[in-house]
């Protein structure tokens, strides 16, 4: 797999560790991009982190040209952009949709998400592990997709 895996965060991401760790646990976003590199072993990863709509919807537009697959927790935009929505639905290879947190046992306010009707899974509540579980799940379907498109 020559293509790399990216991994995109969305807002107030950066602050991992130190907001509302009762919530959010203590692990840092430092932290989460040492996991992911591990679980990626030898597949290039792109691992980055914006405040900006306007910067992720940039290198969603670039994972789209660029990656064999996408990771994107788009944190408070999962329920309000649907310029990320409609960024998702032009990527055309596996992507997963990634919450530290379970949204659907949270405020009613975080259990309508607008992306998960366009990327391929979501996994939701299991923390920071989250993170190195869904490029693990990746690297396996990028592999299933390659020996479907390879003739026989």
């Amino acid at each position: 797999m020559s293509k790399p895996i990216y991994v995109l965060n969305g807002p107030n991401l950066n602050r991992l560790g130190r907001r509302e760790p009762e919530i959010y646990g203590h692990t840092t976003l430092a932290d989460v991009e040492k996991m992911c590199r591990a679980a990626a072993g030898d597949t290039p990863l792109e691992f980055r982190q914006s405040n900006s709509e306007t910067q992720l919807i940039d290198w969603l537009h670039e994972a789209s040209d660029e990656a064999a697959g996408l990771v994107i927790n788009p944190a408070a935009y999962t329920f309000t952009s649907m310029a990320i929505m409609d960024a998702l639905k032009m990527f055309p290879a596996p992507a997963i949709e990634l919450h530290i947190t379970n949204i659907h046992r949270r405020e009613p306010m975080y259990h309508k998400s607008l992306m998960s009707g366009v990327v391929t899974s979501v996994i939701a509540g299991l923390g920071a592990r989250g993170y190195p579980t869904a490029v693990q799940a990746l690297k396996e379907m990028i592999t299933e997709t390659q020996k479907e498109t390879v003739p026989a």
